[in-house]
C-alpha cells in the first residue's frame, strides 16, 4: 500500500493506493480530515459496436453509515440517489470528461463512495481529486491529472474548502476545477459578488489546484500504469474531399436559418442527399459517409461564426435573441410567468405554503430542511419529440439546482417572509439556454406572487469557438451553437453582482482572458434583460399576496413558554387550530408561525398565543369564549388557561336582568380587561368593549368597576346565601 499526504486548506489530504479494489483499473482511498471516499475506475478494453460517442458514467454514492445514520423507510437501505448525490456526480463529470482523447469510445465508469463524512470536510472535492488520481494511475487513456477546490469569501479574504460555520457567513461558495495550466469547470453561488471578485476567487483557487496536480503527478510517476493505445479513426481523405466539395455549400445554406425546426429539416434533407449520392459510389462506407457529413456540419458552423462572424440565426456576437415576457397567466397558483427568448420558452409557476411544508433532506450534509425548492421539467414536446415521459434525469435536477442557487441570495429572510416557496420551470419550447430562461422567468413569478425579493435576477449564457490560438465568445447561445461550440458559460445575477455560475467545457481548459471576457459580456447582457424586459414587465413585487395564498403571521416567544402554547399532549395548540381554522408551527427556538386562508383568523390565533405567553393587558380588548354562566355574570376564556369574570352589570350597554338574556355557553364575545387583581384574576367587561369597538351608547351608567363577589355573597343552587357565620354545635 502506498500513502501520500499534503496540506490542503489547513487540513491533511491523504491518498492511499494499492490496498483496495484491486480488480478495478485504478482505485484510491482519499482521506480529508475524518472524511474518507473510496474511488474506483473501470474501463472496457474495446468500444461497443456502433457507439460513436464517449460513454462516461460518474456515480457518487452516499452511504448513510458514513455519518452514523440508518436509512429511513421500511427497507432500511439506500435507494435512489439524493439530489445532492446527483449534483456531486455532475460536478465530478464536467472537468473529467474533456480530458479523454477524441475518438476514445470505450465505456468508462467512475464510482466514488463516501464511507466516512465529517461535516466540516465535504466529500465532493476529495471525490473529484480521487477520480483524477485513480484515472491517472490506471491504464485508461486519461490526459490528466486535474483537481478541484472550493473557495469561500469572508471579510474580503479567500478561504479554501470552508467549514460549515465558515460557509454560513461566506459571501461566496465557488467550486473550481482545472489542470495546472487552465480552468476546466466553474460552479458558484454568491451573494451578488462582482465580476472582479469572482475572477480573483477563480485564480486563487487555481493556484491551489496547481499544487494538487503536482501532488498527483508524483504519485503517477511512482505507481502509474502504462496507458493503453487508442486507435484513431480517420476516414479516407479522398472521400472527405469529395463530400466537402459536393455538400459544403448546400449544408451552409441549410444551416443559415433562424427557425430551429426548419433548419433541422433542411439539414436532414441535405444529409440524406449526400448519403444517397456517395453510397452509390462507396456502398460499403456508410459509417464513413455519416461521420464525414457530421464533421462537415460542425466545421461549417464553427468557421461561419469564428471567421465570417455570422451566427446561424443572423445575430451579432453580442446580440441577445428577441425576448418577451408576461406575468399573472394563471389564476389559482400564487404566482406565474411566461418567459420567451427566441425559440426557448419557459412557463414558471409558484406556490407558497407554511414552513411545515419545507423539504426534509435525508443525506450526508449539515442541512436538514430546504425552504426554497426549485424544480425544472423538460417534456418531450419541448423539442418536438414524441416519447414516453420519464422522471427527472440528472440534467433536469442540475438545471433546477442552478436556478435555485441563483435566486436564494435575493430571497427575503424567514422573519420577513415566513413561507416555504416552490417554483417550477416548465420548458414549453427549447432551443438553448433553458436553464437561464428559467432563472429569468422565476424572478418574474416570484415578483408576481408578491415575494419581496431584494433584487430581480437574470441569467444569460456565453459560448466559445476556438480555432488554434484564435478564439471568440458570443452571448445567448442557441442549441446549435452549444452543440458544436466549446463552452456553455452560464452566469446569473442582479445589477450589483453575480449570484450563480455554471460552466460546461468541451476543450482542455480556459485562459484568464476568455473567462474575463465571458463575465463582461454576460454582465452587459443581463443588465439589458433586467432593465428592458423584466422591470418593464413588472417593476416591483406585488404589494399583496394572491387571495388564494395562505396568510402567514409569526411571533417569537420565550423558549420556556413553548410548553404553555403546545399544552399537555398538544391540547392547547390543537384547540387554537380548531377554533381559528389555522395551522400553528412552533420551532425549538421559540419561533411561532401561524398560517391560514383568512387573515382575521390568523390574527385571532396570534392574539391567543400572545395572551398565553404574556399577561393580559389592562385596557386591551380580546375575543373570548363563554365557558360558564352564573347568576351574577359569565366567565369568559380569552386564551387557554386565561379566564375572567364579566359581571352581569358589564354584560351589555343596557340593564341586564338575566345573564342568559345576553350570552350563553360557547358564545364568542368581545371583552375588555378592566382589572387584574393581586391574585391574577381578571375582571372583564363586554359593555366597555361594545362601546369602544362598535360605538354603542350606554343606557345605564356604572360609577365604579364591578367587584368580584365574596364567597359569602354567592348564592347556592336553591337561591339562598349560605350562612357561613352560623355557630357550630
Amino acid at each position: 500500500m502506498h500513502s501520500y499526504s499534503m496540506d490542503l486548506g489547513g487540513r491533511t489530504l491523504t491518498i492511499e493506493a494499492g490496498k483496495i479494489a484491486k480488480q478495478a483499473n485504478g482505485a484510491v482511498l482519499v482521506r480529508y480530515g475524518d472524511t474518507a471516499v473510496v474511488v474506483a475506475v473501470t474501463g472496457t478494453k474495446t468500444p461497443r459496436e456502433g457507439v460513436d460517442f464517449f460513454p462516461l458514467t460518474v456515480d457518487f454514492e452516499e452511504k448513510m453509515y458514513a455519518v452514523g445514520k440508518i436509512p429511513g423507510g421500511f427497507i432500511k437501505r439506500e435507494g435512489r440517489p439524493s439530489e445532492q448525490a446527483i449534483l456531486t456526480s455532475r460536478l465530478i463529470d464536467r472537468p473529467i470528461r474533456p480530458m479523454f482523447p477524441e475518438g476514445y469510445h470505450n465505456d468508462v465508469q467512475i464510482v466514488a463512495t463516501a464511507v466516512s463524512v465529517d461535516p466540516d470536510n465535504a466529500p465532493d472535492m476529495p471525490a473529484m481529486i480521487g477520480a483524477s488520481c485513480a484515472l491517472s494511475i490506471s491504464d485508461i487513456p486519461f490526459e490528466g491529472p486535474i483537481a478541484g477546490v472550493r473557495v469561500g469569501l469572508i471579510d474580503g479574504e479567500f478561504i479554501i474548502n470552508p467549514t460549515v460555520e465558515q460557509a454560513k457567513i461566506s459571501q461566496l461558495n465557488l467550486a473550481v476545477a482545472g489542470t495546472k495550466d487552465a480552468i476546466l469547470m466553474v460552479e458558484a453561488g454568491a451573494n451578488e459578488v462582482s465580476e472582479e471578485t469572482m475572477l480573483d476567487a477563480i485564480w486563487f483557487g487555481h493556484g491551489v489546484i496547481k499544487q494538487l496536480v503536482e501532488f498527483q503527478e508524483k504519485i503517477v510517476a511512482e505507481i502509474g500504469k502504462e496507458k493503453m493505445e487508442v486507435p484513431f479513426y480517420a476516414p479516407p481523405e479522398e472521400m472527405v474531399a469529395e463530400i466537402e466539395e459536393y455538400g459544403a455549400q448546400k449544408l451552409k445554406d441549410a444551416l443559415m436559418d433562424a427557425n430551429k425546426l426548419e433548419r433541422e429539416e433542411n439539414v436532414a434533407k441535405v444529409k440524406a442527399e449526400i448519403a444517397e449520392v456517395f453510397l452509390e459510389k462507396y456502398p460499403d462506407n456508410a459509417k464513413d459517409v455519416a461521420y464525414i457529413t457530421q464533421k462537415l456540419v460542425k466545421k461549417i458552423v464553427r468557421r461561419t461564426i469564428s471567421v465570417d462572424k455570422i451566427r446561424p440565426d443572423g445575430r451579432q456576437l453580442d446580440e441577445v435573441r428577441p425576448v418577451s415576457c408576461e406575468v399573472g397567466l394563471l389564476a389559482r397558483p400564487h404566482g406565474s410567468s411566461l418567459f420567451t427568448r427566441g425559440q426557448t420558452q419557459i412557463l414558471n409557476v409558484l406556490a407558497l405554503a407554511p414552513l411545515r411544508e419545507a423539504q426534509i433532506l435525508d443525506g450526508l450534509g449539515a442541512e436538514e430542511t430546504k425552504r426554497y425548492i426549485h424544480h425544472y421539467n423538460f417534456p418531450p414536446y419541448s423539442v418536438g419529440e414524441a416519447r414516453a415521459p420519464r422522471s427527472p434525469g440528472r440534467r433536469e435536477i442540475g438545471h433546477g439546482a442552478l436556478a435555485e442557487r441563483a435566486l436564494v441570495p435575493v430571497l427575503p429572510s424567514l422573519e420577513e417572509f415566513p413561507y416555504t416557496i416552490r417554483c417550477v420551470s416548465e420548458v414549453l419550447s427549447s432551443n438553448g439556454s433553458t436553464s437561464q430562461a428559467s432563472i429569468c422567468g422565476s424572478t418574474l413569478a416570484l415578483m408576481d406572487a408578491g415575494v419581496p425579493i431584494k433584487a430581480p435576477v437574470a441569467g444569460i449564457s456565453c459560448g466559445l469557438i476556438t480555432e488554434g490560438e484564435r478564439w471568440m465568445t458570443m452571448v445567448d447561445i442557441q442549441g446549435l451553437e452549444d452543440f458544436f461550440g466549446d463552452m456553455d458559460f452560464k452566469v446569473a445575477g442582479t445589477h450589483e453582482g453575480i449570484t450563480a455560475i455554471q460552466m460546461d467545457l468541451k476543450i482542455d481548459g480556459l485562459t484568464p482572458e476568455i473567462v474575463k471576457e465571458a463575465l463582461e459580456k454576460t454582465h452587459k447582457a443581463r443588465d439589458y434583460i433586467l432593465d428592458e424586459i423584466i422591470l418593464k414587465c413588472i417593476p416591483a413585487p406585488r404589494a399583496e399576496l394572491s387571495k388564494y395564498a395562505p396568510k402567514m403571521l409569526s411571533i417569537t416567544i420565550p423558549v420556556d413558554k413553548i410548553r404553555e402554547v403546545i399544552g399537555s399532549g398538544g391540547k392547547v395548540i390543537q384547540k387554537i387550530c380548531a377554533e381559528c381554522d389555522v395551522k400553528v408551527d412552533v420551532e425549538e427556538d421559540g419561533s411561532v408561525f401561524i398560517s391560514g386562508t383568512d387573515i382575521d383568523n390568523c390574527n385571532r390565533a396570534l392574539t391567543i398565543v400572545k395572551t398565553i405567553v404574556e399577561d393580559p393587558e389592562v385596557g386591551a380588548i380580546y375575543k373570548g369564549r363563554v365557558t360558564r354562566l352564573m347568576d351574577f355574570g359569565a366567565f369568559v376564556e380569552i386564551a387557554p388557561g386565561k379566564e375572567g369574570l364579566v359581571h352581569i352589570s358589564r354584560l351589555d350597554v343596557k340593564r341586564t336582568e338575566k345573564v342568559t338574556d345576553v350570552v350563553n355557553v360557547d358564545d364568542e364575545v368581545l371583552v375588555k380587561v378592566l382589572e387584574i387583581d393581586d391574585k391574577g384574576r381578571l375582571n372583564l367587561s363586554r359593555r366597555d368593549a361594545l362601546i369602544e369597538v362598535e360605538g354603542l351608547t350606554p343606557e345605564n351608567e356604572i360609577s365604579d368597576a364591578p367587584r368580584r363577589p365574596r364567597r359569602d355573597d354567592r348564592r347556592g343552587s336553591n337561591g339562598f346565601r349560605p350562612n357561613n357565620n352560623r355557630p357550630r354545635n
